[in-house]
């Protein structure tokens, strides 16, 4: 009788064992105690939508050389961008990487006789994040580098096609001997490119396009995020959160280690964690899958943006991710801040994070045609830029101003980037209603001239197609937009 008492009682204690241990794992609630860490966060109210890394990470621009010395620029959000990166270079493989000197070509000669395509990034990106974007397989030194460029050409008079990544640092280039591309692949791209302006490129490696091109101003409604669901979302413990006004009349919330400060009008916030670990190694790939989630979780995303990689000396910690709106990005000019968000990350954990609490709406209000300069006039307004020598890249953006409380307008403009990162406006689009002098295309010239009637290819023609389909649905958009929604 004793045994089977004690053997009834240790089964019940197995079992209750058991039952804790499930219900301790599972976290039920009234069981043991919780213990929060200072990193924890409270997951309050979606304010934007998730993201993903794989959505920060695309090319600022497609540059496609058409030879003879003729060359274009595809910008994200436009359908022939769609069509060469994600139809038709994305899902090929990219292996055998070889390591040579950035002078092993003369590149300056490719880039003019020879058709192909750049994918251009911005002060680099690791290989690591590239591979969310690309299928590579390299050593680890290739792995570990940071590239930004990546040139597809078929070299002159033969069928070779040939694939190189640079290194941002320009010292370095890495071919890929086992590329999954084609000479029709590359003729592809040089097809979508026929239809588009053309450009020029100056001595120190900016292209210009050779006539005015076309851009659009928009008008968008807005909402504005409220502050106070930002404040719940990072501080989990409201009860010791509390609000002062700083002598500039902005709002700060602080626990007594965070603070929440919330200026322009409640439209631009920024947040501090001092008590974060400060250690000086950092992964840079690392910090940007942190700040995705991070972002995930407090405020969310509107609409796209792209990964911008920190100038050299930032240590991995600084982390941009740059707003677009349709094709261009979003310059941010001072006084009004917006265009972008900032995180400051040490080994994963966020100690800064910068930000709109502007949401767009759906749609556009109003659409309005207007030119960005190009050729001569550009080229002057160019050398008379006071930082000229400091210039790395020139490219058409937008310059957000508030209209009044529930109404941004994005102006066409031409902006620059310079060596140390910063970036600023060149040039405002032409005035509204201003139409350029109608220039012929020097290609069709010069077919007129020769009596050339030869038929185009395959590539060529549904290029054509395409394009035309893109102008008649820019064209019907315009229209709408006059005629009200």
């Amino acid at each position: 009788m004793k045994e089977k008492i004690k053997t009834t009682t240790l089964i019940l204690l197995v079992v209750l064992s058991l039952l804790q241990s499930y219900l301790l794992a599972y976290s039920m609630p009234g069981l043991g105690a919780t213990v929060r860490s200072d990193q924890d966060y409270v997951n309050s109210e979606p304010i934007g939508k998730p993201t993903s890394v794989e959505s920060v990470i695309f090319p600022e621009a497609l540059v496609i050389h058409l030879g003879g010395n003729k060359h274009t620029i595809i910008y994200p959000g436009t359908q022939f961008y769609e069509m060469i990166l994600n139809q038709r270079i994305q899902g090929r493989e990219f292996k055998g990487f070889q390591r040579s000197p950035s002078d092993v070509l003369n590149w300056e000669e490719i880039r003019k006789n020879d058709i192909g395509i750049e994918l251009r990034f911005d002060n680099g990106i690791p290989v690591e994040l590239l591979q969310k974007l690309l299928k590579l397989e390299g050593d680890l030194l290739f792995l570990n580098e940071t590239i930004d460029r990546i040139w597809i050409f078929k070299t002159s008079g033969t069928e070779e096609i040939r694939t190189f990544f640079f290194s941002a640092d320009g010292e370095m280039v890495y071919e890929s001997v086992r590329a999954d591309l084609t000479v029709r692949d590359v003729q592809d791209y040089v097809g979508f490119g026929q239809f588009q302006p053309k450009y020029t490129m100056t001595a120190d490696g900016l292209y210009i396009p050779v006539a005015p091109i076309q851009s659009t101003e928009i008008v968008f409604p807005y909402e504005t995020y409220s502050p106070d669901l930002m404040k719940r979302s990072l501080f989990f413990d409201q009860s010791t959160t509390r609000a002062i006004e700083d002598r500039g009349g902005s709002q700060i919330y602080t626990d007594g280690k965070r603070g929440l400060q919330v200026e322009q009008n409640g439209k631009w916030i920024s947040y501090t964690d001092p008590s974060a670990p400060q250690i000086t190694e950092n992964l840079l790939s690392d910090n940007v899958y942190a700040s995705v989630d991070f972002v995930n979780q407090h405020g969310g995303w509107d609409g796209t943006h792209r990964f911008v990689n920190a100038m050299p000396g930032s240590e991995g910690k600084d982390i941009r991710f740059k707003q677009y709106v349709e094709q261009y990005p979003v310059m941010d000019t001072k006084p009004f801040r917006y265009g972008y968000m900032r995180l400051r990350l040490q080994q994963g954990v966020v100690t800064e994070y910068s930000r709109t609490l502007i949401t767009l709406g759906a749609q556009s209000e109003s659409r309005n045609v207007r030119w960005l300069s190009g050729g001569e006039e550009l080229e002057k307004t160019l050398s008379n830029y006071d930082r000229r020598s400091e210039v790395t890249a020139l490219f058409p953006a937008l310059q957000a101003a508030q209209i009044d409380e529930n109404r941004l307008r994005f102006i066409p403009v031409w902006a620059v980037r310079l060596k140390d990162g910063t970036e600023e406006i060149l040039v405002e689009a032409y005035r509204s209603g201003f139409t350029p002098p109608e220039q012929k295309d020097e290609d069709a010239v010069q077919g007129e001239a020769d009596g050339n009637s030869e038929k185009p290819n395959d590539t060529t023609a549904t290029a054509a197609n395409a394009a035309g389909a893109v102008s008649l649905s820019v064209g019907a958009s315009q229209i709408r937009s006059l005629n009200g929604p």
